[in-house]
């Protein structure tokens, strides 16, 4: 095998001693799965697509010591040996929350490896990470046990809110109630404005019926004088009768 490498054209050669060994050179795309474990002992099953070309230059030393299919001989071991060097730094939750770190981790420790072998990393993406049946299982059983965590304390938190919103109220009605005692105690005229105004907001009330309603006047509180005022009015009446 000669050092040299020629491109495409036409070149002379030898016939029957000389020929020619042709070699793809353009980038092509590969995907590796690796089954690895973890920091934490959680198998973790990688999937990774590589771009990768032969260096031309050393086209010569990639024929002889590895041949034509370079690729199916390197790409799957390095591939499995650098993802199970980063990914054993790492717990399982870091593969998800760190994946970006772990991503370029593999990719500048494949690129040094694939060199070793005359390969030109051209691009890298960790495409898939999956985990065992068992942990998956573990973590959404950790992720309701969040969320129902969380539903009680809004319950808790709810119910103190209604807690308060209730001594509140209970507070403004005990000192409404203060101020209506003091007021009659204030002004005995208060409880007849009172009655005054229900008696007008059921008058107003029955004269937007349009049918006919009979009510008796005590249940209208339109007896806003009270019983006793009315005795005395009707006592008064019969003493100016008998003084005729």
């Amino acid at each position: 095998v000669k050092p040299a490498v020629y491109g495409e054209g036409m070149h002379p050669r030898i016939p029957l001693i000389e020929y020619p060994v042709h070699f793809d050179v353009r980038t092509r795309p590969r995907n590796v799965q690796s089954l690895t474990g973890s920091k934490d002992l959680q198998m973790v099953n990688v999937t990774l697509r590589v771009l990768f070309y032969p260096n031309k230059q050393e086209l010569p030393w990639i024929y002889t010591m590895l041949g034509h299919d370079y690729d199916d001989r390197v790409l799957p071991s390095i591939v499995n040996e650098v993802t199970k060097a980063v990914v054993a730094r790492y717990n399982a939750s870091e593969l998800l929350t760190k994946r970006e770190a772990v991503s370029n981790e593999i990719r500048y420790a494949l690129t040094k490896r694939a060199a070793d072998f005359r390969i030109v990393l051209d691009d890298f993406a960790l495409t898939h990470l999956s985990f065992s049946n068992e942990y998956t299982a573990a973590v959404e059983a950790k992720q309701v046990a969040q969320q129902e965590a969380e539903r009680a304390r809004y319950v808790v938190e709810k119910a103190i809110q209604e807690k308060k919103s209730i001594i509140v109220k209970a507070e403004g009605e005990a000192e409404s109630a203060r101020l209506v005692g003091k007021a009659i105690q204030d002004n005995p005229g208060f409880v007849k404005l009172r009655k005054i105004d229900t008696a007008k907001e059921i008058a107003t009330t029955v004269a937007r019926n349009q049918g006919k309603v009979y009510l008796n006047s005590d249940s209208l509180l339109i007896n806003v004088l009270g019983e006793k005022n009315l005795a005395d009015d009707e006592t008064k009446k019969g003493r100016g009768g008998w003084g005729r």
